[in-house]
């Protein structure tokens, strides 16, 4: 969270969060299911919240019933009728569409679950706790991100849970942290998981060209 950028109160944050950290959902149900089944279920749903966040843009009745019901919770940018950017849940849908699409389900996992938590963890420690101030964002929060990183590295599948495969997860979750900081122009939601997503990926095709991170080893599948 920025020091600066402090636009709704620390309730609002909370509540934010709170739906946020629902979104962990959509790792533990890929979890068990195909990558196939994972974009049945997503895609629609992707292509819904797309739709009503371009109306309310481009559409007064909608954006009379969007602001009224959500609009407490939306950040200044979001709001920017000129920039008529879209909503942090539609770019978490969006980043959840292009992970499955794109890596291999284990390094989707990790990281979509390092969005959903540390994240969450860098906006409510930082809006509370931050004063020291790292890149565009705040050291306590910074700190908060990369330390929930690691709890959810430790948590989540590896394919041989070789040492070297939670080196890999850590040194993505430090890039992300950095990214995070920046906050380099791009929603965060889609800049994170995507940044978590190529490190590991890079790294594993260097160190461990001969794993094979597309195994169906998961249950259920």
């Amino acid at each position: 969270m920025d020091l600066v950028e402090k636009n709704i109160d620390y309730k609002a944050e909370i509540f934010r969060k709170s739906i946020h950290l629902c979104s962990l959902s959509i790792p533990i149900i890929y979890y068990f299911i195909s990558r196939e089944k994972a974009l049945i279920l997503l895609v629609p749903i992707t292509l819904a919240f797309l739709v009503v966040d371009l109306l309310r843009h481009f559409h007064p009745p909608t954006a009379k019933i969007f602001y009224e019901t959500f609009g407490w919770m939306l950040r200044s940018h979001e709001h920017d009728e000129r920039k008529k950017r879209l909503s942090g849940a539609t770019h978490v849908l969006i980043s959840a569409t292009l992970c499955v699409l794109l890596f291999p389900k284990l390094i989707t996992i990790t990281s979509f679950a390092i969005l959903i938590i540390s994240d969450s963890a860098a906006a409510l420690v930082g809006r509370r706790f931050g004063k020291r101030k790292f890149l565009r964002k705040s050291f306590e929060g910074s700190a908060a991100f990369f330390c929930t990183a690691l709890i959810v590295i430790a948590a989540t599948p590896k394919v041989s849970s070789e040492a070297g495969e939670y080196v890999i997860a850590a040194v993505a979750a430090s890039v992300a942290t950095v990214i995070e900081a920046m906050s380099v122009g791009i929603d965060d939601n889609l800049s994170i998981p995507i940044s978590v997503g190529v490190v590991m990926w890079a790294l594993y095709s260097v160190f461990y060209p001969s794993m094979n991170l597309h195994l169906q080893y998961f249950a259920g599948l």
